[in-house]
């Protein structure tokens, strides 16, 4: 699968990023509305990750390296995507100067996120009534050196 991530803005991307978070969360995980979209959305720094020229994937940064509302479309989880996505906001987060990032990790997903380098930390708690369990991960300074620059070409 030749997969691209890119950085996303709210508002030109909006409907991408809402459609796709609409699918997964909201309608698949019943997620309320309500708790789905935030006062984040205007500051947090998005992504989108394609397959040929659609839109698959979305995920956020925010503020102190909280990565969130990671979600791959039903049909093209299981190709890598999911991680593509969460390497590249990793990659970003570091270029930004970003020593550590987190994540609340729905329980069922601990074995992915521990494939891209996250740790488990702390005790279990319950977010829009679904298990989760905070992640956290050292950004490693030895990788290929990139620029912010390189990002969008």
């Amino acid at each position: 699968m030749s997969l691209f991530v890119r950085l996303a803005d709210w508002h030109t991307d909006r409907n991408a990023i809402r459609g796709i978070r609409q699918k997964v969360f909201v309608e698949e995980q019943n997620v309320p509305p309500e708790l789905e979209w935030d006062e984040l959305e205007e500051t947090a720094q998005h992504f989108l990750v394609y397959h040929d020229s659609k839109a698959i994937g979305t995920g956020r940064l925010t503020g102190g390296g909280k990565i969130g509302r990671m979600a791959i479309q039903r049909e093209a989880r299981g190709h890598g995507a999911g991680l593509e996505l969460l390497r590249r906001i990793c990659k970003f987060a570091g270029l930004s100067g970003q020593k550590n990032v987190y994540l609340n990790a729905q329980v069922h997903a601990i074995p992915f996120y521990e494939k891209a380098g996250f740790v488990p930390v702390g005790d279990e708690f319950m977010e829009a009534a679904i298990p989760h369990v905070r992640m956290e991960r050292t950004l490693n300074d030895s990788e290929p050196s990139e620029n912010l620059d390189d990002w969008n070409r």
